[in-house]
């Protein structure tokens, strides 16, 4: 029985996500020869921008909006599909395939004063300094080693650590 709620969620995710894309090349030619208008705000479901386009047509001021507009689409596009790949993955439960692995949070160690484990931070008036605590050989060196990656138990692929599915066959890890 698999973890997943579809069958081959990946599928699903390119199935649903080549029906939303936008090309970047259609941005392009919509805000150059109709950007007058707002052809390509509504093509970036944008509907509101291309009303107000509409509705200054005859100034000319969308015309000259639509060419200068036509050098930002590539970035906008590539932001509007990254921003579909998200929310179709997040649909479905799973990172978004192909980019790798998922955002790491970094934090560095400082020496000072740091709170015991498990106190709320933050300063307290009247309070001394938290004390420092003995630092061990081995939490001194810098940097840290490297979590090991972890292998899926059945395609032996090695994944990023802290994922929770394979990036090859998508089995639970």
């Amino acid at each position: 029985m698999s973890t997943y709620a579809y069958p081959n969620p990946q599928a699903i995710f390119y199935q649903q996500y080549n029906a939303a894309r936008r090309d970047e090349v259609v941005g392009i030619l919509l805000a150059l020869f109709l950007g007058t208008f707002g052809a390509h705000h509504f093509y970036m479901r944008r509907t509101g921008l291309g009303i107000l386009y509409l509705c200054f047509c005859w100034t000319g001021i969308p015309s000259l909006l639509g060419f200068i507009e036509c050098f930002f689409m590539p970035g906008r596009v590539r932001e509007f599909n990254s921003i579909q790949a998200a929310a179709i993955a997040a649909s479905l439960g799973i990172a978004v395939p192909g980019w790798g692995q998922a955002p790491v949070n970094v934090a560095i160690n400082v020496q000072g004063n740091m709170p015991p484990q498990g106190a709320v931070p933050g300063p307290v008036v009247g309070a001394a300094p938290y004390p420092q605590p003995p630092m061990s050989a081995a939490a001194a060196t810098y940097p840290p080693p490297a979590p090991q990656a972890a292998g899926c138990p059945r395609c032996q692929r090695a994944n990023a650590p802290g994922a929770r599915f394979c990036s090859g066959c998508g089995a639970a890890l």
